[in-house]
């Protein structure tokens, strides 16, 4: 079978998520390889190393392995280690040699791995395939103060210029890359992101909460690495608003307490409106950790100013959990409004605050609304994406990616 070389610089799938710079495209990367392994295709993952402790190389399943390369220090973050590509290929390239492993494709995830990605197509002769997840020219345009360096736009327009193909979640990321970028639409394959079915699935609410020692009748959640593009400063707000304050519990899921600077503001915000004591800031925790907290919950919420997909809303109603969220990007074609949760119109506390007092207050409604979630998400598998790659990389390659058609 076809081999392929993943690349994903800044982002380790089995780092924890929410953790430094981690998020949705951990899971992404680490999801699709499995399934792409499981379909019989060798998939080494290069990234960089997050963690001392770490061995530099790491098995994580069947033909699936994390290579970890040295590029800067382990505490470099996405905003300087474009300093460290040429470290980070020269690594790459030594352990390709000693392994012996030669590559039919090349799949790159956001712009510091498509720049690797670039040179190292060129340099092997083989097609390359970029995925962004988020792109910088939608992010300024999405929330005022957004700051993007002008290295990073000029390399991803560099990258899509020469990409072989490109892969997005939805029609409109597709229509974001033709109108900002001047990309031909014919370039850019739709194929959206899944979810674990197996891993996210509905279980016992009072049991996670024990597990959780939570004790309030309502549980909010929200579950992302904090940054101002999240809005989660909109939730605090929403917070102190909603009816039955005393017997609600938001917890926040993400980030590093103490350290991180986002975290900090949102417990400044949350202590002037006298919230604080009714916020569990729990950190970044491990993957298969996420579902009891799901569970845990009573609505999921995610009030970001962008998601190119919004990977965490799907896992929610995987877990039959009502979802609010920002009607913007990817989140608009994951929850459908009045049936799976609702879609807030608005920037600022007071809708949210509107649409929480009504689940808060409706059990039925919730149960409702979970199980069509849970239906939902049932058709948006991690095997579809893959297989779905699978025809893209085949287009390219000329190669058989599917262990049998149809599998």
């Amino acid at each position: 079978m076809p081999r392929l070389a993943m690349l994903s610089v800044h982002e380790c799938p089995i780092a924890r998520l929410g953790e430094k710079d981690s998020g949705g495209m951990n899971v992404y990367v680490l999801e699709v390889a499995k399934q792409l392994g499981r379909l019989g295709n060798p998939v080494e993952i290069y990234t960089q190393f997050h963690d001392p402790d770490e061995p530099k190389t790491v098995e994580i399943s069947e033909n699936v392995t994390v290579v970890h390369i040295r590029a800067g220090s382990y505490s470099e973050t996405k905003r300087t280690l474009h300093r460290h590509i040429p470290d980070f290929l020269e690594g790459l390239r030594m352990f390709r040699e000693q392994s012996g492993f030669t590559y039919e494709m090349i799949h790159s995830h956001y712009w510091l791995s498509g720049c690797a990605g670039l040179e190292l197509s060129r340099e092997w002769s083989v097609p390359h395939v970029a995925t962004f997840h988020t792109l910088g020219k939608r992010k300024l345009r999405s929330r005022p103060g957004e700051i993007e360096s002008p290295l990073r736009l000029n390399v991803e327009a560099e990258v899509m210029k020469n990409v072989d193909k490109m892969v997005v979640s939805t029609e409109e990321e597709r229509d974001d890359v033709s109108r900002l970028y001047e990309v031909n639409k014919e370039r850019v394959d739709v194929i959206p992101g899944g979810v674990n079915l197996n891993l996210f699935t509905r279980s016992d609410k009072f049991e996670a909460r024990r597990t959780l020692g939570i004790q309030e009748d309502k549980v909010i959640l929200s579950v992302g690495r904090p940054e101002p593009l999240k809005g989660l400063d909109i939730l605090v707000g929403a917070l102190c608003r909603v009816d039955d304050l005393p017997n609600t519990r938001l917890v926040l899921v993400g980030g590093e307490p103490g350290r991180d600077r986002e975290l900090k503001r949102l417990q400044s915000i949350a202590g002037s409106l006298g919230v604080l004591d009714k916020i569990t800031f729990a950190g970044a925790v491990n993957q298969t950790d996420i579902p009891k907290y799901m569970n845990a919950a009573d609505v999921f919420v995610m009030p970001s100013y962008h998601e190119s997909f919004g990977l965490a809303a799907l896992e929610a109603m995987a877990c039959g959990i009502p979802v609010m969220a920002s009607r913007v990007g990817g989140l608009k074609t994951i929850v459908r409004n009045g049936q799976t949760g609702y879609l807030i119109d608005w920037h600022c506390p007071e809708p949210f605050a509107q649409q929480l007092d009504v689940l808060l207050s409706n059990r039925v409604l919730r149960e409702t609304m979970g199980m069509e979630g849970r239906a939902r998400a049932e058709k948006m598998s991690w095997s579809r994406t893959a297989l779905a790659l699978t025809k893209t990389y085949a287009g390219l390659t000329g190669k058989e990616w599917m262990v049998a058609a149809g599998e």
